[in-house]
C-alpha cells in the first residue's frame, strides 16, 4: 500500500491544508463525522457555530478580509439545508466560499432515509458550481477545482457534497498543482481598444463620476481607483457594497447612491454626463437614482460580462479584472481637472439637514455614529446588518483605511455578528464591530457563544426601537398603516449578553456615548452596547 493511500476524509483535510486553509466554520453531524475525525489532528482550527447558516456567514466574513475562499462545513439533511441562505447571500454579493456537506451513504441516496436532502439540487440556483463526490479517486481534483472556481473570475460559492461511505473509502492522495477546466475561462485582461475608448470618453467628459461597487474589493483595486480619481479629478460615489473602497474623508468622495443614499451622490448621477461603473452590478436600489438622466454616457467595467448592460444601458463595456484594467487605463490617460463639477457636488454635500434633538431616553443614530467615528481606529472593520441600522451606518460611518461590509444583494438579516466573527478571525489585530437592530440581533445572538468559546473579540452595537423599523417605514409609505412589525416582548440584550459572560452597557442619552464607546473599544473581550432609539426615527434625515 502506498504511503499516499488514505481515506477520502483524510484526503479532504489534506486538500484543505494544501490550499492554505487555517480555519473552518461548521457544525458536525453523523454524515460528516469521518471528516471531523480527521480534522482533529490537522492543525486546522475549527470554529463551532451555533447554527449552520452562521457557518456560511462566518466563512463569508473571513473571505472578504483574506481574499481567499472561506470554508464552511455541515452535515446532511437539515444541516446542509440551513447553509442555503448563507450560500445565496455569498452568491449575490460575489463572495468566495467553499461549502462542504456530508451526505447519506451512496446506496441510500433517493430513498428518503434519515437526514437525506438533495443539497446539490436545492442549492443549484445559488452556487457557481456544485459537486457530489461518488468516486473516491476524484476528491483531490474536485477540491482543487472548487477553490479555483470560487476564487477566480466573479467569485462565489461552490458546494461539495460527500456521502459518508465515500468519506470512509480509500484513495491515493495527489493534489493537483494546476487547474484546467475547458468550459471555464474567465477574462482578466481588458480589451486594449475598449480601454482606449474609455480614456477618450473620460477626456471629453465635463461632468464625469465614478460609481465604485464591491468588485473593487474583490479585485484589490482600491489603489487604482484612488489614483484614477485624483489624476482625472473625478468624483467617486459608491453602491452599498462598495462603501469604504475609497478613503471616506477624501474630498473627491461623495457617499452612497440609491434610494437610501445621500443627496450629493444622487445629485451626481442625475447630473453627470459620464458614469463610470467599476465592479457594480447596479441593482434596483441603485438604478432608481439614475433612470432620469438620459444625457449621460455609461462606461461599465466588470469581470462578469453578464452584468454589463443587464440593468442599465451601456455605451462602452469592458470585461476583465478591474485592477488590471485600471492599470492599463492609467498608462494612457492624462491628468485633467473638473473643478466646477467637484465644487458643485461639494456644495450639495454641505447642504445637510440639521439633526433634530432626540427625545428623552433615546439617542439619534447619526449623532451616535459620529461619536463612534471620532474614536474608531482608522483600520476598523464595520459589519452592518440589514434594516434601518444598515442605512444609518452606511450613510454616517467614516472609514479612512477600514472596511465596511454588509449583506447587499440578498439583504440577509442576521448577517452582521457571524460575519464579524469571521472577519475578526481573519485579522485578530483589527477592531471589528457588528452593527445591528433589535430585530436582526434576535436572528443571530446565539453566536455570542461562538465568540466566547473561541475567544473572538468582536464588538456588538444594537439599535433598539422595538420595531422592524425598515418594514414599518415601507408600510407607512405604501399602505399607510403598519402590521406585524411590533417587537414588544423582545429581551433585554444587556442581560442576554451578560448571560453569555459578555460585558454590556445601555445608552439612553448621547452624553453617555463617549464613555461607553471608549469602554467598548478598550475591552479585550467581546462587548455589547445597547443604544435606545426613538421608534419614530427614520432612515432619511
Amino acid at each position: 500500500m502506498s504511503e499516499n493511500t488514505m481515506t477520502v476524509a483524510k484526503a479532504m483535510v489534506e486538500c484543505l491544508k494544501a490550499e492554505g486553509v487555517k480555519h473552518v466554520f461548521g457544525y458536525p453531524g453523523a454524515a460528516i463525522c469521518p471528516f471531523y475525525d480527521e480534522l482533529i489532528t490537522s492543525g486546522i482550527e475549527h470554529i463551532l457555530v451555533r447554527h449552520e447558516v452562521n457557518a456560511g456567514h462566518e466563512a463569508s466574513g473571513y473571505a472578504r478580509i483574506t481574499g481567499r475562499a472561506g470554508v464552511c462545513v455541515a452535515t446532511s439533511g437539515p444541516g446542509a439545508l440551513n447553509l442555503i441562505t448563507a450560500i445565496a447571500t455569498a452568491y449575490m454579493d460575489s463572495i468566495p466560499i467553499v461549502a462542504i456537506t456530508g451526505q447519506v451513504n451512496s446506496d441510500q441516496i433517493g430513498r428518503d432515509v434519515f437526514q437525506e436532502a438533495d443539497i446539490t439540487g436545492s442549492a443549484e440556483p445559488f452556487v457557481k458550481h456544485s459537486y457530489i463526490v461518488k468516486d473516491p479517486a476524484s476528491i483531490c481534483d474536485v477540491i482543487k477545482k472548487a477553490f479555483y472556481i470560487a476564487e477566480t473570475g466573479r467569485p462565489g460559492p461552490v458546494l461539495i457534497d460527500v456521502p459518508m461511505d465515500v468519506q470512509l473509502m480509500e484513495t491515493e492522495f495527489m493534489y493537483p498543482e494546476t487547474v484546467e477546466i475547458r468550459s471555464y475561462k474567465p477574462t482578466t485582461e481588458g480589451n486594449k481598444l475598449q480601454i482606449k475608448r474609455v480614456a477618450d470618453t473620460i477626456s471629453k467628459a465635463q461632468r464625469p463620476v465614478i460609481c465604485a461597487g464591491g468588485g473593487v474589493f474583490l479585485s484589490d483595486a482600491k489603489q487604482g481607483l484612488a489614483e484614477l480619481a485624483h489624476r482625472c479629478d473625478i468624483p467617486v460615489i459608491n453602491t452599498m457594497m462598495g462603501i469604504s473602497n475609497m478613503d471616506m474623508s477624501d474630498p473627491l468622495y461623495f457617499g452612497m447612491i440609491g434610494m437610501h443614499g445621500v443627496k450629493a451622490a444622487n445629485h451626481a448621477v442625475k447630473n453627470c454626463d459620464l458614469l463610470i461603473l467599476l465592479g457594480a452590478r447596479m441593482g434596483d436600489r441603485a438604478v432608481v437614482a439614475i433612470r432620469n438622466n438620459k444625457k449621460m454616457q455609461v462606461v461599465h467595467i466588470d469581470i462578469d460580462p453578464a452584468e454589463i448592460g443587464k440593468n442599465l444601458d451601456v455605451n462602452t463595456p469592458v470585461v476583465g479584472d478591474i485592477r488590471r484594467i485600471l492599470c492599463q487605463l492609467l498608462e494612457i490617460i492624462p491628468e485633467m481637472k473638473h473643478t466646477d463639477w467637484v465644487n458643485e457636488l461639494d456644495g450639495v454635500r454641505k447642504q445637510t439637514a440639521s439633526v433634530p434633538a432626540a427625545k428623552e431616553g433615546t439617542v439619534c443614530p447619526k449623532s451616535f455614529i459620529e461619536e463612534l467615528n471620532r474614536q474608531l481606529p482608522k483600520d476598523s472593520i464595520i459589519v452592518a446588518d440589514v434594516g434601518q441600522n444598515q442605512i444609518w451606518t452606511a450613510n454616517n460611518i467614516r472609514l479612512t483605511e477600514g472596511r465596511f461590509m454588509t449583506a447587499g444583494g440578498m439583504g440577509t438579516m442576521g448577517y452582521s455578528l457571524p460575519a464579524a466573527i469571521g472577519a475578526k478571525k481573519a485579522t485578530p489585530e483589527r477592531t471589528v464591530i457588528a452593527m445591528c437592530g433589535d430585530g436582526s440581533l434576535q436572528m443571530q445572538f446565539m453566536e455570542l457563544a461562538t465568540a466566547i468559546q473561541h475567544n473572538i473579540n468582536v464588538k456588538i452595537i444594537v439599535f433598539v426601537n422595538s420595531a422592524l423599523g425598515m418594514v414599518r417605514e415601507l408600510q407607512e409609505k405604501i399602505y399607510e398603516r403598519e402590521t406585524a412589525v411590533d417587537l414588544t416582548g423582545s429581551p433585554r440584550f444587556d442581560i442576554i449578553a451578560e448571560a453569555y459572560g459578555i460585558k454590556a452597557e445601555n445608552i439612553t442619552d448621547i452624553s453617555q456615548a463617549e464613555a461607553a464607546i471608549s469602554n467598548m473599544l478598550a475591552s479585550e473581550k467581546p462587548y455589547l452596547l445597547q443604544v435606545f432609539v426613538d421608534r419614530e426615527e427614520r432612515t432619511i434625515i
